[in-house]
C-alpha cells in the first residue's frame, strides 16, 4: 500500500510547475520514492508535459537498468517526443524498444504512427502496421484510430488522385474493421468521401451512422452543395434536428453559388445567429452576381451591427467599389481597415485595384509599395493598372522588379506587360518580352499573347511582321487575332493586306459585335459601301448588337 508521502507526491505532480517539478524530483530521490514504479512513471510522464524533452531525456537515462524492463517508461518517452518533437526521436526509441526485446503495446503504436505521418514516412508507417497485425493490437480502439488517421494523412500528404474512391481504400478497410467507432471517426470518413465527391458512399455511411451530431449533418449538406445538388442540400437542412451557424451559412452559400440570391437572402435573414463568415458569404454572392450596390449595403449593415469585418469582408467591399468606380466609398472602406499591411496581400491587392479602377493610380501605387510579401497576382494587378493608365514604362519597370524580388511571371503577367507595350508603342521592348517567354521562363505563348503582340506590331507600322507572326502561330488564329491585324491595316491605310485579311475574317463567321462594326467601317473606308451595308445587315439577321459605350462617375 503506498505511503502517505507517496500519495502526496503523486497528487503534487498533477498540478506542479516545471520549477516545482525539479524540487519534487529532489524529494523523490532523497526519500527513495524513485523505487516505486508508479511514482517514477508519473514523474517521467509529467516531465514531458512542459513542451521540451531535454529534462525528460536526462531523467530517463538516470533510471538506468529500471528502464530495461518497463515498457510504460518507454511509452512515456515515445508519447513525449510525439507531442514535443523531434518526431524522429519518437521513431528511433520505438525501434530501440524492439532491439531490447521490449514489446510495444496499444499505448505505443498510436504515437509512432502519428510521428510517421508527421514526417511523411509512410513506408515506415506501413511496416509498423504489419508489426501491429502480428502483435494482435489492430483491434484495440486507440491503435485502430491511429491507423485510420495515419492512412488519411497519407492521402492528404501524398496528394493522391482524390478523383477516385480507390485512394481511400486503406483508410476505409481500417474504418470498417474497427469494432468501436466514435462519431468523430464517422465524420472524418464521411468528410474524406465528400472531398472526392462520392456522394453515393457518403449518403450510405451517413444513413448507417448509429448517431449523428451537427457536424455529421453539416458535412453531408456540404457534400450536396459541392456537387451542386441544392435541392437535396435543402431537404437535409430542413430535416436537421439542430442547426448551428455553419448549417445556415452553408445553405446561404449554396443558393448564392447558383445565383439564386433572393432565396439566399431569405435564409440569411432567417438566421438566428450570424457570424462574419455568414455576412461574407452573402456579400460575396452579390459581388459575383454583379449586384455591387447590394454588396455595399450589406457591408454597411454589418458595420451598424457592430460586427468586425475580416479580410474577406474588405475584399468583397473593395471589389464592389472597384466595379462601381466609387472612389469615396472605397476610401471609407480603406479608412476602416486598421493596419491593413498585416491583413495580407489579398487585401492590399484589392486596395490597389480599387484605387486604380477608380482613377487614382498614384494612390494605387503608394499602397502597392506598402504591401510586404507581394505575390504574382499583386504584381499583375499593378502592371495592368499602370498599362491602362498609359504608364507603360512604369508597368515594364514593375515587371522587371518582380523578377528581381524572386517572383516568376505567369501567363497573365505577360498578357499585362505586352498590353502595356502595345498601348505605349514600345515595339522593341515588346519583342524582347514576348521572346523571353519561351527562352527564359519556359512558357509557351498562348493565343492571347500572340494577339496582343500582333496588336502592338499592327499599331506601329509593322504589319508584315504581324502577318508573319500569325503564320508562325502553333494554333489557328482566332477572330481577335485577325481583328488586331485588320485594325492596323485600317490605321496604316494598307488596302491590299486589308482585303486579304477580310477574307479570313469573313470565313470565320464572327459573332462578336465589335468585329462586325470593324468590318463595316473598313469596307466603308475602302469605298465598298454595299459590303459595309451588308456587314450591318448580317449583324441584324443574327441578333448581334453593339452596346453603346458608357462611363460610371460617382
Amino acid at each position: 500500500m503506498p505511503s502517505s508521502l507517496a500519495l502526496q507526491v503523486s497528487n503534487l505532480l498533477n498540478q506542479c510547475t516545471f520549477k516545482q517539478l525539479q524540487l519534487v524530483h529532489a524529494l523523490i530521490i532523497k526519500t527513495s520514492l524513485d523505487r516505486i514504479p508508479e511514482i517514477s512513471l508519473k514523474f517521467l510522464r509529467r516531465s514531458t508535459e512542459f513542451g521540451g524533452m531535454e529534462y525528460s531525456n536526462l531523467i530517463f537515462k538516470l533510471m538506468g537498468g529500471f528502464c530495461n524492463t518497463e515498457v510504460t517508461l518507454w511509452n512515456a518517452m515515445i508519447r513525449g517526443y510525439a507531442y514535443n518533437g523531434p518526431f524522429r526521436k519518437c521513431i528511433s526509441m520505438f525501434d530501440e524498444m524492439t532491439l531490447r526485446n521490449l514489446k510495444p503495446n496499444n499505448f505505443t503504436y498510436p504515437y509512432v504512427l502519428n510521428s510517421c505521418s508527421q514526417l511523411g514516412l509512410f513506408s515506415k508507417g506501413q511496416r509498423v502496421h504489419c508489426q501491429i497485425i502480428k502483435s494482435g493490437f489492430e483491434s484495440a480502439f486507440s491503435v485502430g484510430s491511429g491507423l485510420f488517421h495515419f492512412y488519411v494523412k497519407k492521402i492528404d500528404s501524398l496528394q493522391m488522385d482524390l478523383g477516385k474512391s480507390g485512394s481511400l481504400d486503406d483508410a476505409r478497410k481500417i474504418f470498417d474493421g474497427m469494432c468501436e467507432k466514435t462519431i468523430e471517426l464517422w465524420n472524418r470518413m464521411i468528410g474524406k468521401y465528400v472531398s472526392i465527391g462520392d456522394l453515393a458512399i457518403v449518403r450510405e455511411l451517413f444513413d448507417k451512422m448509429p448517431e449523428r451530431d451537427v457536424i455529421s449533418w453539416n458535412t453531408m449538406i456540404s457534400g450536396y452543395v459541392k456537387a451542386g445538388e441544392v435541392g437535396n442540400a435543402r431537404d437535409l437542412f430542413e430535416q436537421m434536428p439542430e442547426k448551428n451557424v455553419v448549417s445556415w451559412t452553408t445553405i446561404v452559400g449554396a443558393y448564392a453559388d447558383v445565383g439564386d440570391l433572393k432565396t439566399a437572402r431569405i435564409f440569411f435573414e432567417k438566421m438566428p445567429e450570424k457570424n462574419v463568415v455568414s455576412w461574407n458569404c452573402m456579400m460575396s454572392g452579390y459581388t459575383q452576381k454583379g449586384e455591387f450596390q447590394e454588396a455595399l449595403k450589406l457591408f454597411l449593415q454589418m458595420q451598424l451591427k457592430g460586427l468586425e469585418p475580416d479580410s474577406f469582408s474588405f475584399v468583397s467591399a473593395l471589389s464592389a467599389c472597384s466595379n462601381l468606380s466609387d472612389l469615396q466609398y472605397g476610401k471609407w472602406v480603406h479608412y476602416l481597415i486598421r493596419d491593413w499591411p498585416n491583413l495580407g496581400v489579398i487585401v492590399g491587392t484589392a486596395l490597389v485595384e480599387m484605387y486604380a479602377r477608380c482613377g487614382d493610380i498614384d494612390r494605387a501605387f503608394t499602397n502597392f509599395i506598402k504591401i510586404g510579401n507581394k505575390d504574382v497576382f499583386c504584381y499583375n494587378v499593378m502592371i495592368k493598372s499602370l498599362a491602362i493608365h498609359g504608364r507603360a514604362k512604369d508597368a515594364i519597370r514593375i515587371f522587371h522588379l518582380m523578377q528581381k524580388r524572386g517572383q516568376n511571371p505567369n501567363d497573365f503577367t505577360f498578357s499585362c506587360v505586352l498590353f502595356a507595350c502595345s498601348h505605349g508603342g514600345l515595339v522593341e521592348e515588346g519583342r524582347k518580352i514576348f521572346h523571353s517567354m519561351g527562352r527564359h521562363f519556359k512558357l509557351n505563348p498562348k493565343i492571347e499573347h500572340y494577339c496582343v503582340m500582333i496588336d502592338l506590331l499592327s499599331r506601329n507600322d509593322c504589319l508584315e511582321e504581324g502577318l508573319s507572326l500569325i503564320n508562325e502561330m502553333p494554333v489557328e488564329p482566332d477572330i481577335a487575332t485577325w481583328g488586331a491585324l485588320l485594325g492596323g491595316c485600317r490605321e496604316r491605310g494598307n488596302l491590299e493586306l486589308a482585303e486579304s485579311v477580310l477574307k479570313k475574317v469573313v470565313e470565320l463567321k464572327p459573332k462578336e459585335p465589335g468585329v462586325h462594326v470593324l468590318l463595316s467601317n473598313i469596307y466603308a473606308w475602302m469605298g465598298q459601301w454595299l459590303e459595309a451595308f451588308r456587314a450591318r445587315e448580317v449583324m441584324e439577321e443574327n441578333g448581334i448588337w453593339k452596346r453603346t459605350g458608357s462611363s460610371i462617375i460617382q
